[in-house]
């Protein structure tokens, strides 16, 4: 493998067409900083192949700064003595940052001296044959200069640039010009490095909120504090504070356990890998033995601590900006005219692009409203609070009293309600303590994680994504001041023993008394936040033409006004979730849910299950239909006959999310709802083709399907069978917790056709990683024996 010619990286110049190297070269190509060849070093480094580099390892910044000094020996013997030469690094190796698995950047900077591409061949190549990722470019003063001028990043990446070896006047110059320049042109250069900045942010997302958040890429992280350091080195603002600082560091240790913890280079901090950096960190989770609450990962404590370190940062990062827009609007305002003061809400006016308090609302006895006012008008005209205004409410407004006065909530659902500027909003708030005033359960919460794999957010940014979410269906409900409080405390029972749905409720009702609501709707809220799975969960895991789903949905619910509010509640909480929390067919099975349930609240009377398509009652045997996500069979009765149709369905990779078998007339019929488990759908003709010859009994497809099958199984959690006795009209119901595999529906129902049991309704409900799979079973209750020989049967076939 080759390396490449260096790829341009921000902050790092871009590299010239003419650097790459000829096929053969040894190239690291890995992220590594663990040579290729080495051997382990008893420093505790890893000594690389002749020219003899040693990579200190560790964690910390006297260990990032060893891996400096042993990359600037090994980098300045590869120089010669020459003037007018001077190899210079930027980036990590600049700031003397270096993680375990990281890059050189450098800049082979000349006077143009001759024989400049072969000097630049005899440093890249040893480079390279160390094993060592390089990101490189040849250039005069002048050319770094031009460079900078034209690119944002080039300028940054200048900033951080440093003489390893070489001319140190020929450095120095590069170094004071960049850095000259930056001053006298940032002002006018950082708006578009803010554009560039919020583009990053939305293709990686907020390292605070985020579960698996790269500590590199992601708002809050560390490409934000080299943005932080080109601000402050233009004198617009003190963007480093120490708890700037602080987080940094804490950030780049992260990154260099992550490094040490994985092998090789990656700034994602997935899953798997936090209890092990975590343990790196020397991070231990106390342990309370009389606390009610579950113990946490020793990974939890480090996903907290990034997410604090990453708010810090960009709250920093925000403040920096808006304060250059001020200086910038300052600087072209004409003449000597002062920004206007605005009102925009009782007791808050906008100044100069930000929110700040009217000057008759500070005084001894603030009103205990005033912070929940302010948050509801930044919400609602999309400016921010200034930073003096949230440190003046951390200081000095009281909590509202319990219960709230009207005006109090009145703001809070405002604030809720406001759609996108609720966010940045309650964010700010969050981070000078405000919230903590008005819910003082949110402590626990904040930057809680969620182990869910569907979840994409914190605890904390999950409910208050809800609840924005919740306000695209505010004109859906009668009370959509109820579905606004009830999305942002849905899952406040998160971090608690037992079902956090139960478990939140006796909080939630707290929370709804405490701000004024009267019992009747504290005990709605308590129903919403009991009952938000119930939905999605019946949809998916329940025969929805079975009057008994229905009537025991009915009967939850008690009324259509708290349908509607759990509807658009369950809708909300699929779009805070993460994509794979929701799907066209999953709205389809609830919105029918709704509708068969809100048929039955309003007549008494339990609608009809559907007729089968005519098609399949009179054309000649075999009937095959493949439309979209449908899937139907009919043939002559015969045992098996869906065990056969799911099982080629899942050799065309067809997952089946829902099955119905039901004999009529002396045919059997099966119809299926599919989605594609790769994205792209089969070829339909092939499909019908197959599903024809398996229903007639072709020998070969079921070979197939068999052979596809065994080839599915695989090692994962023990599966788990739960029996639920009165939950269906004719059937019991047997419900299978498993790990999801290609082939699982097909190898059940074969197992459970081979022991005599029929059955006539499959429901397939995936979780992340995992399925429950629902079999309606025919028949009355069964004795002990047959359900140990059932489950049996089931448990042997996954």
């Amino acid at each position: 493998m080759t390396p490449s010619a260096g790829r341009a990286v921000p902050g790092t110049p871009v590299p010239t067409g003419t650097d790459r190297p000829p096929d053969g070269v040894a190239a690291s190509g890995s992220g590594g900083a663990v040579l290729s060849g080495a051997a382990a070093d008893p420093s505790g480094g890893v000594a690389g192949p002749s020219p003899g580099v040693v990579v200190p390892a560790g964690v910390g910044e006297p260990a990032r700064h060893r891996r400096a000094a042993a990359y600037d020996a090994f980098l300045a013997g590869l120089l010669p003595r020459r003037p007018g030469v001077a190899l210079v690094a930027v980036g990590g190796l600049g700031r003397r940052q270096c993680a375990p698995y990281g890059d050189l950047d450098l800049v082979l900077l000349h006077a143009g001296v001759p024989g400049i591409d072969d000097l630049a061949a005899s440093i890249w190549y040893p480079v390279w044959d160390a094993g060592l990722r390089l990101d490189h470019s040849v250039r005069t003063v002048a050319e770094a200069l031009s460079v900078a001028q034209d690119d944002d990043k080039v300028a940054l990446g200048l900033l951080d640039a440093r003489l390893v070896a070489g001319d140190a006047a020929l450095a120095d110059s590069l170094v004071r010009t960049a850095a000259d320049h930056w001053r006298r042109t940032a002002v006018r250069r950082l708006p578009r490095l803010r554009e560039i900045t919020a583009a990053r942010w939305r293709a990686h997302g907020e390292l605070a909120f985020l579960l698996e958040g790269d500590v590199k890429e992601a708002a809050g992280g560390l490409r934000d504090v080299g943005v932080l350091r080109a601000i402050a080195s233009a004198g617009v603002t003190d963007a480093l504070r120490p708890a700037v600082h602080a987080a940094h560091l804490r950030l780049l240790d992260v990154r260099d356990a992550l490094h040490e913890q994985v092998g090789r280079r990656v700034d994602r901090l997935v899953a798997q890998e936090r209890d092990g950096v975590a343990a790196r960190l020397g991070l231990r989770q106390p342990q309370h033995g009389d606390s009610a609450e579950p113990a946490l990962h020793d990974g939890d404590v480090l996903l907290r601590r990034v997410a604090g370190d990453a708010r810090t940062i960009s709250h920093a990062l925000d403040d920096a900006f808006r304060a250059a827009e001020r200086l910038r609007g300052g600087r072209t305002r004409v003449g000597a005219a002062r920004p206007v003061r605005r009102p925009v809400a009782r007791d808050v006016v906008a100044h100069d692009g930000e929110l700040v308090l009217a000057r008759t609302a500070i005084g001894a006895r603030p009103d205990p409203s005033l912070s929940l006012r302010v948050a509801a008008a930044a919400a609602t005209t999309g400016l921010p609070i200034a930073r003096a205004t949230c440190e003046w409410l951390a200081a000095y407004c009281p909590p509202p009293p319990a219960p709230w006065p009207a005006e109090a909530r009145a703001a809070l659902f405002t604030l809720l309600g406001a759609g996108p500027g609720l966010l940045a909003a309650w964010e700010t708030c969050d981070r000078y303590g405000l919230v903590d005033a008005w819910l003082p359960e949110w402590t626990r919460l904040r930057s809680l994680p969620q182990h869910n794999p569907v979840h994409r957010f914190t605890v904390d940014r999950h409910l208050v994504q809800t609840a924005y979410e919740a306000s695209r269906h505010a004109r859906d409900v009668e009370r959509p001041d109820l579905l606004l409080l009830g999305a942002l405390l849905h899952d406040v029972g998160k971090g608690l023993a037992g079902d956090h749905s139960a478990a939140g409720v006796p909080i939630a009702e707290a929370v709804a008394a405490r701000i004024g609501l009267p019992p009747p709707e504290v005990a709605l809220i308590g129903t919403l936040v009991r009952l938000h799975l119930l939905l999605p969960e019946v949809a998916t895991r329940r025969d929805l033409a079975d009057p008994v789903t229905i009537a025991g949905v009915a009967e939850a619910v008690g009324d259509p006004a708290t349908l509607d509010l759990l509807h658009a509640l369950v809708r909300a909480d699929a779009a805070a979730t993460g994509p794979g929390a929701w799907s066209d067919w999953k709205g389809r099975l609830v919105a029918e849910l709704v509708a068969r349930v809100r048929t039955a609240l309003d007549t008494g009377a339990l609608p009809a299950p559907p007729a089968p398509d005519p098609a399949l009652l009179t054309e000649p045997l075999p009937v095959i239909q493949v439309t979209g996500d449908r899937v139907a069979v009919a043939a002559a009765d015969r045992r098996g006959l869906l065990a056969t149709v799911a099982g080629c369905l899942a050799l065309h990779r067809l997952d089946v999310v829902a099955a119905d078998a039901s004999v009529v007339d002396g045919r059997a019929l099966v119809e299926c709802r599919v989605q594609p488990r790769y994205g792209l759908p089969p070829d339909p003709v092939a499909v019908s083709g197959d599903l024809r010859r398996a229903v007639g009994g072709d020998v070969s497809v079921t070979q197939r399907l068999r052979g596809r099958a065994l080839a599915a199984r695989g090692a994962a959690a023990a599966p788990r069978v739960v029996w639920h006795r009165e939950a269906a009209t004719d059937a019991v119901l047997l419900e299978l917790r498993a790990a999801d595999a290609a082939g699982l529906l097909y190898r059940v129902t074969c197992a459970l056709d081979e022991v005599g049991a029929q059955v006539r309704a499959a429901r397939i409900a995936t979780l992340g990683g995992d399925v429950v799979d629902a079999f309606y079973l025919v028949g009355g209750w069964p004795d002990d024996a047959t359900r140990a020989r059932l489950e049996q049967a089931v448990l042997a076939a996954v």
